[in-house]
C-alpha cells in the first residue's frame, strides 16, 4: 500500500493510525457524569459510566491539578502491498519485477499525564516498536518516536453544551529513521524527522451517547545531511511537507460496565520531496488515508477498564487492519 520510498513515513503516521488523531481524541469526552440524568444515590453508578465512556475511546478528561495517570496500550497492524522494482539504465528499463510485501507492526506504548492546572494537562507517550517483514524476513526491535503533548480546556464544562479542548504535540525522531538504514536489510521504527502539531477536539453528551470530533494540522521538519544509498543514487535530504488529520465518531453506553464506540479517521499528507547527491529529485505524490475503528470498553474490576479495538483501512495508503488493547496502570507512586 505505501510506496517504497516513503514507507517509513507512512507507516509511522498510521501505526495505530494517525498519531495526531489519537492525541486529538484524548479529552473528547469530558464530565459525562454531569450530563447523565441522576437520581438520589446514583452518583457512584454515574461515575462508573463516565469512566467507561472515557476508556472506550481513550478520551481521558483533563487531569486535576497535581494528579497523575499512567496508561499502557498494545497495538498490532498489518500492511500488505505490491512493490515495483525497476532498474533504469540510460533511460531504458532493463529489469522489472513486482515484489509482494507484508509488514507486521507491534507497538507497546506507555502514556503519562500530569495535571499542571485544572484545565491544563501535559503528557508524554513512549512507544516500543517491533516490526517484522514476512516477505524479506527482516525484523527490528527499538523505540518509536517519543512525543510530548499539552492539552488546554479554555472554558469550564457546562452540561448540555459542547466541550472544546485545544492541544499541541511535539514529536521527536527517537525511532530508527527510514533514511539512515540499509533499506534492503533493515526496517525503521520512526519517521526520521521532527514534527509539531496543533488542533482542537470537541464533544457533546446526548445521553446515553457521546459524539466527538477533532481536527489537527502537522508541520514536518525537513532533514538534510543524509547519506543513504537508494538504488544507484545517494539520498542527501528529505522534505516531508505537512499533513492534516481528523476524526469523528460516537460512544454509546450499553450498561454501566460496557460501552461501544465507532469512529472514522482520515489523514492528508503533502508531497514528500527526496533530494539526491547527483542533483536529481524524486517526489512522492500527496496521499489520502482513511481508517474505521470500533472499540469496546469493559470494566474488569472496580479500578480497571480494559479497552479493546479493531480497525480496517478504507484507503490504499492505510494499514489493512489493526487490533489494540489499552488499560490504566495504578501504583502507589502515582497516587496523591
Amino acid at each position: 500500500m505505501n510506496r517504497w520510498f516513503v514507507r517509513g513515513v507512512i507507516l509511522v503516521s498510521t501505526a495505530g493510525l494517525l498519531p495526531c488523531v489519537a492525541l486529538a481524541q484524548e479529552s473528547s469526552v469530558d464530565q459525562a457524569r454531569e450530563a447523565l440524568a441522576k437520581q438520589e444515590g446514583d452518583e457512584d453508578s454515574s461515575s462508573q459510566l463516565e469512566e467507561v465512556f472515557q476508556a472506550a475511546e481513550k478520551n481521558y478528561s483533563l487531569q486535576q491539578k497535581g494528579t497523575h495517570s499512567l496508561n499502557y496500550s498494545f497495538d498490532y497492524s498489518y500492511t500488505g502491498d505490491q512493490r515495483l522494482d525497476l532498474d533504469l539504465i540510460d533511460g531504458s528499463i532493463r529489469n522489472l519485477d513486482v515484489v509482494p510485501s507484508a509488514t507486521h507492526s507491534f507497538t507497546n506504548s506507555f502514556s503519562y499525564d500530569y495535571g499542571l492546572l485544572n484545565n491544563i494537562t501535559i503528557g508524554t507517550r513512549i512507544p516500543l516498536v517491533v516490526k517484522y517483514d514476512t516477505q524479506d524476513e527482516l525484523s527490528v526491535y527499538d523505540f518509536g518516536d517519543i512525543s510530548v503533548t499539552a492539552r488546554w480546556q479554555p472554558f469550564a464544562y457546562v452540561p448540555g453544551r459542547m466541550s472544546t479542548t485545544f492541544f499541541g504535540t511535539f514529536t521527536t525522531k527517537t525511532g530508527v529513521s527510514p533514511y539512515e538504514i540499509d533499506i534492503k536489510e533493515q526496517l525503521s521504527t520512526g519517521s526520521g524527522y521532527y514534527s509539531i502539531a496543533g488542533g482542537a477536539s470537541v464533544s457533546k453528551v446526548l445521553d446515553p451517547v457521546v459524539i466527538f470530533g477533532s481536527l489537527s494540522v502537522t508541520y514536518n521538519f525537513s532533514v538534510d545531511g543524509l547519506d543513504q544509498v537508494r538504488g544507484a543514487r545517494r539520498l542527501i535530504a528529505v522534505d516531508p511537507g505537512f499533513s492534516l488529520s481528523g476524526s469523528a465518531g460516537f460512544a454509546y453506553s450499553l450498561s454501566y460496565d460496557i460501552s461501544l464506540s465507532v469512529s472514522t479517521q482520515f489523514s492528508y499528507s503533502d508531497e514528500t520531496v527526496l533530494t539526491f547527491s547527483q542533483g536529481g529529485r524524486a517526489v512522492a505524490q500527496d496521499q489520502m488515508s482513511g481508517f474505521l475503528s470500533m472499540s469496546l470498553g469493559t470494566r474488569v474490576s472496580d479500578t480497571t477498564i480494559v479497552n479493546t479495538s479493531v480497525g480496517i483501512g478504507l484507503t490504499e495508503d492505510a494499514p489493512d487492519f489493526s487490533l489494540g488493547v489499552s488499560l490504566p496502570i495504578d501504583f502507589s507512586g502515582l497516587k496523591e
